[in-house]
């Protein structure tokens, strides 16, 4: 269930902007600030059933986005990549100490991009 909810949270971020605004701050009430469908409802004059309809409504597009355009699977695997390659260049760095102005370019490029991809 935790990684089902960490999953939709992590497409949320990537494609949260796709949703209606009511979808967007419903998933956000219900998935960040984990608040119930009751409280949820109250807050919005809905019923329960309407907030969870809305909230799966939402699940099911982001689900259809994923599938369809891979981002937050290819996002995940760039990300992975620049930490690999920052462990690689620091590694290098401490066995060529005479050449780490090279090696502090290169980190400094793959900080770059990985504060890039959290944008």
């Amino acid at each position: 269930m935790f990684e089902k909810n960490l999953r939709l949270v992590v497409l949320f971020d990537t494609y949260g902007a796709l949703l209606t605004k009511d979808q967007q701050n419903m998933f956000d009430l219900y998935y960040n600030e984990d608040l119930s469908l009751a409280e949820i409802a109250e807050s919005a004059g809905l019923s329960r059933q309407g907030v969870r309809y809305a909230i799966k409504h939402a699940e099911e597009a982001l689900l259809s986005y994923e599938e369809k355009l891979g981002l937050a699977r290819k996002l995940s695997a760039i990300s992975e990549s620049l930490e690999k390659a920052a462990a690689v260049a620091n590694d290098l760095k401490a066995k060529h100490s005479d050449e780490s102005s090279e090696f502090d370019t290169l980190l400094s490029h793959i900080e770059c991009a990985g504060s890039i991809m959290k944008e």
